[in-house]
């Protein structure tokens, strides 16, 4: 197997930090998003979507949302289970994936690709080249600061998202704390359980 990958962009970090918890090791050739190499033929030629990371399976199968990749080491390498050990909890680790993705994710991808030139024509991740619209960076300001108290309210009392053990819905949510970053959106200083889910996840992986 072989993983193409920018290691500075939040959905290879899920990826990365996915593999660094259940201690697994790829090859990984580096992608230079900054350049635009994703959008290049020699990378579409693998991975025609232009989005990053993509995981490149032995019998050439490509996989290219990180739920995906994920589901699938799972299934590969079951020790330190990321993705639950019940139906349940598997079904509420997914279910927060999708949450957060929505109220958080997405939030900031929107203020960040409609404002800037990094981002000109490139208003959404793929090979469709898109305007940016101003007034979607400031919704997705508003979004996310619509985002933080409910989240924050759902981690009372909690040590982790789901069950008794970190899973890849923990790594998520501390990625799109620090990603929330980038667009000056983070969560207020006085979100304690947030702050300190984050701090829980940091150690977990050092």
């Amino acid at each position: 197997m072989k993983i193409y990958s920018y290691d500075a962009a939040p959905n290879a970090q899920r990826l990365n930090f996915f593999l660094k918890l259940k201690g697994i090791e790829i090859e990984t050739i580096p992608i230079d998003m900054i350049a635009g190499e994703q959008l290049g033929n020699e990378y579409q030629s693998i991975n025609p979507l232009g989005t990053i990371p993509a995981l490149v399976l032995d019998d050439g199968t490509v996989l290219t949302e990180v739920i995906g990749m994920c589901v699938y080491l799972e299934e590969l390498y079951p020790q330190q289970t990321l993705l639950g050990t019940t139906p349940l909890e598997k079904a509420q680790i997914v279910s927060w994936d999708h949450k957060l993705f929505n109220t958080v994710m997405s939030a900031v991808a929107e203020a960040l690709r409609n404002r800037g030139k990094g981002f000109v024509n490139r208003a959404l991740p793929g090979p469709l080249d898109l305007p940016q619209i101003p007034e979607l960076a400031e919704r997705g300001k508003i979004r996310l600061e619509h985002g933080w108290p409910s989240l924050e309210a759902e981690l009372e009392g909690k040590e982790w998202l789901v069950g008794d053990s970190i899973s890849l819905a923990d790594l998520d949510l501390m990625i799109c704390v620090d990603f929330s970053s980038w667009v000056k959106g983070s969560p207020p200083e006085n979100y304690k359980n947030i702050h300190a889910h984050s701090a829980r996840v940091k150690n977990a992986l050092a």
